[in-house]
């Protein structure tokens, strides 16, 4: 079995939900190296992780080895210096309402080699070792086929809900925590740039389903209400070897190729729901149904 398969990241919650922007190469050597921390252990800044363009081809599947080669050096160029802002770093210091920190505290490349070795700075060891609770974890080999660092970035906010399996989030508050608030000032781009793509690759490549729906104030889109879950518990796409003909067939208009997915395995609440009925509303009248048939029994 391949060794990717048991490499597993782990991080703090603060992080999960901290705002930061990384490319999606960034990302790859990032959680390359956090999969290689012990998150129990201990971790310090003169711990070292080392990435090779070898071992992130043949984790994302790529055959172009020149590309990541290249990709590797340019996330070197840049990862030293990114930052990450984290809301409420502290809880026994309420004071402190954010805390801004590099990700790294040094990066070598030995480009012969293809071969990049950081350490993490000082202020991003709290978050990912020594956790014991609070924090996400999740296999590396489940984002590892990811074109967009949102679907990244969504796939580790659901994750960390695992056990709901329902989730709203905020649309200002993702768009500052994913940094976008400048780029997508209209809800419809956003959704047509960030949400749909990511919610696509997450039911094409991850080990979950995703569907979301949207809550309104007035006019104004205020929320995003996901639906998810692993996908070994439902019968998904690949049980049911749904084609990418079948689905453009079966798609209706406007529908994302994640939400016909969704759609037709069963993951949706789209034959139950009501005209005008939102996804929340659809969802609560039935958990209310299935609560009233348990009482007669």
């Amino acid at each position: 079995m391949d060794k990717t398969t048991y490499l597993t990241v782990v991080k703090s919650n603060k992080v999960v939900e901290a705002s930061y922007m990384l490319t999606l190469a960034e990302q790859r050597v990032l959680l390359s190296c956090i999969a290689q921390i012990d998150s129990k252990g201990e971790l310090n800044e003169n711990c070292r992780f080392e990435v090779t363009a070898a071992g992130v081809a043949d984790l994302v599947g790529s055959e172009n080895l020149s590309n990541t080669y290249r990709d590797l050096k340019k996330a070197t160029e840049k990862l030293y210096e990114r930052s990450v802002t984290i809301d409420d770093p502290e809880r026994d210091n309420p004071q402190v309402k954010q805390r801004k920190t590099r990700w790294i505290s040094s990066i070598d490349y030995i480009p012969g080699e293809g071969r990049l070795v950081l350490s993490f700075s000082p202020g991003m060891i709290p978050y990912l070792s020594q956790l014991s609770k609070e924090f996400t974890q999740y296999k590396l080999k489940h984002v590892a086929r990811f074109e967009s660092v949102y679907s990244i970035r969504l796939y580790e906010l659901l994750v960390q809900w695992n056990t709901f399996g329902e989730r709203e989030i905020e649309v200002e508050w993702l768009k500052r925590q994913f940094q976008v608030e400048k780029k997508y000032d209209r809800v419809v781009d956003l959704k047509k740039r960030v949400i749909d793509p990511a919610v696509d690759e997450i039911n094409q490549h991850s080990n979950f389903w995703v569907k979301y729906g949207q809550r309104k104030s007035g006019r104004t889109i205020t929320h995003f209400q996901f639906q998810f879950g692993p996908k070994d518990k439902v019968n998904f796409t690949e049980r049911k070897r749904i084609t990418d003909d079948e689905i453009n067939r079966q798609a209706r208009p406007g529908e994302s190729k994640g939400a016909v997915i969704a759609r037709l395995t069963g993951t949706s609440l789209d034959k139950f729901a009501k005209p005008g009925e939102s996804f929340e509303q659809a969802l609560q009248r039935k958990k209310n149904l299935v609560e009233i048939r348990k009482n007669l029994k």
